[in-house]
C-alpha cells in the first residue's frame, strides 16, 4: 500500500479491505475504468462535498472490466494510464484509489463466476440493442465491487445514461444498502461530453465529431419550440456529416422504451461512429421545467415538508389548499352561501388571489389585496374548506388558475388533486399520509403553535376522519393516490427524513443535467 499524504494508492485486495476496515466503511465510491478526464474529475469532486459533513472518504476504483467489451471492441487498446490517473484522483478530492487486477474481481477468472442478467427490457433499445452481453458485464461487475467495498454511496455519470438507469433498477430491485448519487454529464468546449475514447479521435474527426451534440441540441429546441421530432432527418443530417449511424431513439428516460409520443423529459440519444470510435450522446426533451406533485390527506405534513423541499429543489412552492382556504374565508366573510351559484360565480369572477415572498423567504397569502396567510389557518376555516373546495364552479376556476401557474413548470404543489387532475403529467408524483392519530397529534401542535384553542384530541381525530371521508368521496376531484404516485407513510418519520426520502425521489425522476439542486 503506497501513502502519499493523506492519499493512498492501495494495490492489493488486502490493502483495500484493511483502508475499508480502518473506515468502517463509511466510503463514497467512484467506480470507473481510468483514463480519467474532466467528467471523473466532476464525479470525485461531488463524492468530496457528500463526504464532507458525513466523515466519509473518497474512494475510486480503476478496472477495466473485460466482461463490458465485445469480441470486436478495444479492450486490449482501452488507454491505461495508471500513474497520470492517481495523480488526478488525489487531485480531484480521493482518498484513496484501488486498481485491482482480474484476479481480485474474479479469483478463479470471469467464465468461473456467476454472472448478472440484465432484463432485456432495459437492454432491448439504445446501446443494449447493438451490444449483446455489455450491461450484463457493466452490472455484474458493480455488483462484485460493492460487495467488496461495501460503500454507503455510490456515484454515477448520467452520461451513460442507459448504464446509470440499469445499475439503479438493479441495487433498487435487490434492496441494494447503498445511495445513488448521479452527476450531469460534462462536455468540452464544442459541446461534446468527455470520454475517454475521446482520445482515439485524430484532429480532424475531433472537429468533426462536434456536429453530434450540435445536431442533437437543434432537435431539443425544436421540440422545445412545440415542433415534430423527426427521426429520420436527423438520421440523415449525421449522415451527411460523415457519421455512421448505429443508432437514433426517443425512449422514456426510465423504461428506456421508444415513445411515440414524447412526453416532457424523454431521451432523444444517438450512438454514432466517427472514423473507427464510437461516440454517444443525449439530450432530455422538454417543454417546460420540472413539477413535483404532492397529493395527501389533511395533516399529513403536505405544507411543511413542500415548502422546505421547494427550498432544496429549487422550485416555486404552490400552496393550492391555502388558496381553496382563501375562497373559503372570503365566502366566509361575505356570507356567500354555497347554493346560490350567482353569488358564488360573481364573487370568483372578482377574487385576486396573490403569493407573495417575503425577505425571509416567508411565503405569504393575499385575498383582495390583504395578508392573509394566519387568518386561513383558523380551525372554522379548516372545518370548512373541504365543502367549499367540493363545489363545481370554486374547483374550477382554482384549477384554471393553478394549471396557469404550472405552464412553465419549475414549482413544487400540494393539494388533494394535484397529480391526478391539475399536473398529471408532472416528472414526479407524491402521495404523503399518516395515521390519523399521527395527524391529530400534529394539528394539535399546529394550533398551539398558532394560538388557536386546541380540542381534544379524540375530536381532533375524529374531525380528520370525517375530513378525509368529505375529500375521498366528493364527486369532483377526489382525493386519490394516483397510480403513479409514490406513497410515503410519514408515521414515525422525522422532517429531515422525509426529506431526504424526497429529494431521492426527485434525482431519479429528474436529471441533474436539467436541474441542480440547493445542498
Amino acid at each position: 500500500m503506497l501513502s502519499v499524504s493523506s492519499f493512498q494508492v492501495l494495490k492489493t485486495k488486502k490493502d483495500l479491505l484493511l483502508w475499508c476496515n480502518e473506515n468502517d466503511h463509511r466510503i463514497a465510491f467512484v467506480p470507473t475504468m481510468g483514463s480519467l478526464h474532466l467528467g471523473h474529475q466532476q464525479l470525485i469532486q461531488a463524492a468530496e462535498k457528500y463526504s464532507r459533513n458525513l466523515n466519509h472518504k473518497v474512494l475510486v476504483t480503476i478496472f477495466i472490466n473485460p466482461l463490458q467489451f465485445g469480441p470486436t471492441e478495444d479492450f486490449e487498446k482501452y488507454p491505461r494510464q495508471i500513474e497520470r490517473d492517481c495523480k488526478l484522483a488525489k487531485l480531484s478530492g480521493a482518498n484513496a484509489i484501488w486498481t485491482p487486477e482480474i484476479d481480485d474481481i474474479f479469483p478463479k477468472g470471469p467464465e468461473s463466476h456467476f454472472n448478472i442478467k440484465v432484463p432485456e427490457k432495459l437492454t432491448s433499445h439504445l446501446c443494449g440493442s447493438t451490444r449483446p452481453g455489455h450491461f450484463d458485464g457493466v452490472v455484474t461487475v458493480i455488483f462484485r465491487l460493492l460487495k467488496i467495498i461495501k460503500a454507503k454511496a455510490i456515484f454515477l455519470g448520467e452520461k451513460d445514461w442507459q448504464q446509470l438507469t440499469i445499475i439503479r433498477s438493479f441495487l433498487k430491485d435487490f434492496n441494494f444498502p447503498v445511495q445513488i448519487q448521479s452527476i450531469a454529464s460534462v462536455r468540452e468546449s464544442d459541446g461534446l461530453p468527455y470520454s475517454s475514447r475521446n482520445l482515439f479521435l485524430t484532429n480532424q474527426e475531433r472537429r468533426k465529431a462536434e456536429a453530434l451534440p450540435r445536431l442533437l441540441n437543434n432537435q431539443a429546441q425544436r421540440f422545445a419550440d412545440g415542433k415534430l421530432i423527426d427521426l429520420n432527418t436527423l438520421k440523415k443530417d449525421l449522415e451527411k456529416n460523415n457519421f455512421t449511424v448505429e443508432y437514433v431513439e426517443i425512449v422514456d428516460k426510465k423504461e428506456l422504451s421508444p415513445t411515440l409520443e414524447p412526453k416532457n423529459l424523454s431521451l432523444l440519444a444517438a450512438a454514432v461512429h466517427c472514423g473507427e470510435t464510437r461516440l454517444i450522446d443525449h439530450k432530455f426533451l422538454m417543454k417546460r421545467k420540472p413539477i413535483v406533485a404532492i397529493d395527501g390527506p389533511a395533516g399529513a405534513g403536505k405544507s411543511t415538508i413542500t415548502k422546505l423541499l421547494a427550498e432544496k429543489l429549487n422550485l416555486v412552492y404552490l400552496d393550492t389548499g391555502a388558496m381553496y382556504r382563501a375562497v373559503t374565508l372570503l365566502f366566509e366573510n361575505s356570507q356567500i352561501e354555497l347554493n346560490d351559484d350567482s353569488d358564488v360565480i360573481h364573487a370568483l369572477e372578482t377574487i385576486n388571489i396573490e403569493f407573495k415572498i417575503e425577505q425571509s423567504g416567508e411565503q405569504l397569502i393575499f385575498l383582495n389585496n390583504h395578508d392573509v396567510s394566519k387568518d386561513i389557518r383558523s380551525p372554522n376555516i379548516s372545518s370548512k374548506v373541504s365543502a367549499i373546495a367540493a363545489n363545481t364552479h370554486v374547483r374550477h376556476t382554482l384549477s384554471i388558475e393553478q394549471k396557469r401557474l404550472g405552464q412553465n413548470g419549475g414549482l413544487i404543489a400540494e393539494g388533494r388533486d394535484i397529480g391526478t387532475t391539475i399536473f398529471p403529467d408532472a416528472e414526479l408524483k407524491i402521495f404523503l399520509t399518516a395515521s390519523p392519530r399521527e395527524r391529530a397529534l400534529r394539528r394539535a401542535k399546529d394550533l398551539e403553535d398558532q394560538g388557536f384553542k386546541v380540542p381534544e384530541l379524540k375530536d381532533l381525530e375524529l374531525q380528520i376522519k370525517e375530513r378525509d371521508f368529505l375529500d375521498s368521496t366528493r364527486d369532483i376531484s377526489p382525493l386519490s393516490k394516483a397510480k403513479d404516485a409514490q406513497e410515503i407513510v410519514t408515521d414515525g418519520l422525522s422532517i429531515d427524513n422525509i426529506l431526504d426520502l424526497l429529494i431521492e425521489m426527485f434525482k431519479e425522476a429528474v436529471p441533474q443535467e436539467v436541474w441542480s439542486i440547493n445542498y
